[in-house]
């Protein structure tokens, strides 16, 4: 099986397809300590990564900028001493698309990277 960080990106119609609560449960399985944020008007994936000071936290920030922009898919991030909260959703189908989750399936492969 391919790991879902592997996975290629789809470009998502207009009229993209979200994924059914049986599909977001299985993918989610696939992440490390992500959680569905159902308290926005469209579900999100949302994971906070902690670092040792803002600088880590700031080339952190900056390695999941330039990971958004190879896939032309961006999240919402927040940068906080020590702390880093990414945030992603499909704007487009106003939800959660598999294109969510192989970018935070990176994300965390970065982080991993990092050895924090």
């Amino acid at each position: 099986m391919t790991k879902l960080a592997d996975k290629t990106t789809e470009v998502i119609p207009s009229q993209g397809y979200k994924l059914e609560e049986q599909e977001l449960s299985q993918l989610l399985l696939q992440l490390n300590d992500w959680q569905i944020d159902q308290s926005t008007p469209e579900q999100q994936l949302v994971h906070g990564f902690k670092f040792r000071n803002f600088s880590e936290a700031l080339g952190f920030t900056n390695q999941i900028g330039e990971l958004a922009e190879q896939a032309d898919h961006h999240p919402s991030i927040q940068l906080e001493w020590g702390k880093v909260t990414v945030r992603w959703w499909t704007h487009k189908i106003g939800g959660l698309h598999i294109n969510d989750f192989i970018l935070a399936a990176r994300t965390d492969q970065a982080f991993e990277e990092k050895g924090q």
